[in-house]
């Protein structure tokens, strides 16, 4: 019998032949599926373990991160972003970024120094110290990589110790604190 047929008068719908039992199977397992589509593709949350993004972010907070953004758009200086670590592919961290590909990065006085001049501005307005091998005299930031550092500068593994972080490794900005729910907040 057609699915889009008329009923006439007096006439009762056939029921379903699928089971209740089997209508819940199937909507859990497309709700399983689009949920780790969205997690995989779009955004996913990660927790904030240490110390070396205070005072920007804490200890047990959780952020969402957009990963869909870096596939239209490029990392920008100033965003937070989730990468693969690049001695461990097993591990993320988050770091937010200073040096573009291609630049001269330099740590002095306290300040970071792209091509010569301080970045200034309230993303940046902290003390930075030039530590690690990276983070002493001017280094040239290779193509398709990027120099992260921790806000909290005096107690961040980051670029100045490590090197670069290629491209290929940001999994995506955070964007949004989503706990603790009296920590709610956009990030910039």
């Amino acid at each position: 019998m057609p699915k889009n047929r008329v009923l006439k008068k007096g006439e009762k719908p056939k029921k379903s032949k699928k089971s209740a039992l089997r209508e819940l199977v199937e909507t859990v397992l497309w709700a399983l599926v689009i949920a780790l589509l969205v997690r995989y593709f779009v955004v996913e949350g990660y927790y904030i373990p240490s110390t070396s993004m205070e005072p920007t972010l804490v200890p047990g907070e959780r952020v969402l991160v957009a990963k869909f953004l870096y596939r239209f758009t490029e990392p920008q200086r100033g965003d937070i972003v989730v990468f693969r670590y690049p001695i461990d592919n097993r591990k993320n961290l988050i770091k937010r970024i200073v040096g573009l590909p291609g630049e001269r990065v330099e740590i002095a006085n306290g300040r970071v120094f792209i091509n010569g001049e301080p970045l200034i501005g309230e993303l940046f307005n902290r003390t930075y110290y030039s530590a690690g091998y990276y983070g002493q005299g001017e280094r040239v930031i290779p193509e398709g990589h990027y120099f992260v550092l921790g806000d909290n500068s005096s107690n961040s593994d980051d670029s100045r110790f490590w090197g670069y972080v290629p491209r290929k490794n940001i999994l995506g900005r955070a964007f949004l604190v989503y706990w603790p729910p009296h920590r709610v907040r956009i990030l910039h």
